[in-house]
């Protein structure tokens, strides 16, 4: 095959390969969608929480505690951490772990445990093991009338978690899971006094409700969870 022919199939080649791994990608989304994806075993595990002494974080607390996991709980309210602590002991949790914490203070964070994205990682892709979670908004999706300093923070959320998944995918660390979670508004307090213009479509959700969706997404490794569903099609749309 002549030279110039031969650079000439690359890109043919390159746009077949990803033509092939998207439709590849379609059938295996249309059958997850018809049977539930198997949940992986999660038992032993170290789960770390932000924000876990109240709220969606004492929930998924709740939920990782069933599934037999180690609990390190963060949180900057020493009462709220102590409150979460006892109630997933009691709730059958055998270790748990809580700090008070200021996760807006990187010298507090780096103090408290040194476990964040840029502490985990290093040991994560030596074992190629472990999985990130970013618990980002649909404001970080969609900008927002009267909250673009809350969308700016999550857009930056979810833009650099989903850099994260690409380097780990390009460093073929396939051991290493990512999920990104984009719900809309959730009844936990922060938005006491929101409503929604469409709440058959778009309606405020419930705490236990996303942390059951947000622990079954995890167990199912899922790259991306959107609540409600209403917003994949939105995105679909935008």
């Amino acid at each position: 095959v002549p030279k110039n022919m031969a650079l000439n199939l690359n890109p043919a080649k390159k746009a077949f390969v990803i033509l092939g791994k998207t439709m590849f990608a379609v059938l295996e989304t249309m059958i997850f969608a018809l049977i539930p994806k198997p949940h992986k075993n999660i038992a032993g595990e170290i789960v770390l929480i932000t924000g876990s002494g109240s709220g969606l974080g004492r929930l998924l607390a709740l939920k990782f505690a069933s599934l037999g996991c180690v609990l390190v709980l963060w949180d900057v309210n020493k009462e709220g951490n102590e409150e979460t602590c006892k109630i997933v002991k009691e709730a059958g949790a055998k270790r748990v772990y809580t700090y008070i914490c200021d996760c807006s203070q990187k010298e507090e964070v780096y103090k408290v445990a040194d476990q964040t994205y840029k502490a985990f990682l290093p040991a994560m892709i030596t074992n190629n093991h472990g999985h990130l979670v970013c618990i980002s908004s649909a404001g970080g999706l969609v900008g927002i009338n009267g909250l673009a300093d809350y969308c700016a923070s999550k857009f930056a959320a979810l833009g650099f978690a989903e850099s994260v998944s690409l380097e780990l995918f390009a460093q073929n660390k396939k051991g290493i899971k990512t999920t990104i979670v984009c719900p809309f508004l959730i009844n936990t307090g922060m938005f006491d006094g929101c409503t929604t213009g469409c709440p058959l479509l778009l309606s405020i959700l419930e705490p236990e409700y996303a942390a059951r969706k947000i622990v079954e997404a995890i167990l199912q490794e899922k790259a991306f969870l959107y609540m409600p569903k209403i917003i994949y099609f939105l995105m679909f749309l935008k």
